[in-house]
């Protein structure tokens, strides 16, 4: 998700939480916000697309791993502002919990994503990790991850 610098509103982003036997899967960023950092997959919400498919086709195009969402399971917001205080960044991010249809074991770092691992929980909190990445992290390895679910209306 190569971030829009100095938007002129926030943007929404998703993140693709996948996790199997106390591991989870996690990408190294190849693009700012948070370049060189690990995260879970993500990147842009489309316009006219919903949370869960976006979730899940960024999932794909970074990781190759196909899944199927189950529930929001966390808001978060980065505002980043540059050296003169002006927003360099602004996102809105909405983290999806995925079931995984294909093998986390055999995933690849495709698209933003310039590396990928597979790892426990643990090892992951002493990663170098985006800051919403620990955020999630954190509240999944305490037990505190609950799923909401986001409806979708057409007018």
């Amino acid at each position: 998700m190569a971030g829009v610098r100095y938007p002129v509103r926030p943007e929404v982003g998703v993140g693709a939480l996948v996790t199997l036997n106390g591991r989870v899967l996690l990408i190294k960023r190849s693009n700012p916000p948070g370049k060189g950092k690990w995260s879970v997959p993500g990147g842009h919400l489309e316009l006219g697309e919903n949370i869960y498919h976006a979730a899940a086709r960024e999932l794909e195009e970074e990781t190759g791993v196909i899944g199927e969402p189950l529930g929001v399971v966390g808001i978060s917001e980065l505002i980043e502002r540059d050296e003169h205080e002006v927003v360099l960044y602004h996102y809105v991010l909405v983290d999806v919990l995925i079931d995984p249809r294909t093998s986390p074991d055999k995933a690849s770092a495709r698209s933003d994503a310039s590396d990928i691992v597979f790892i426990s929980l643990n090892d992951a909190l002493g990663m170098d990790l985006t800051n919403s990445a620990r955020g999630l992290l954190e509240r999944l390895a305490a037990g505190d991850v609950k799923l909401l679910h986001v409806s979708t209306w057409s007018g």
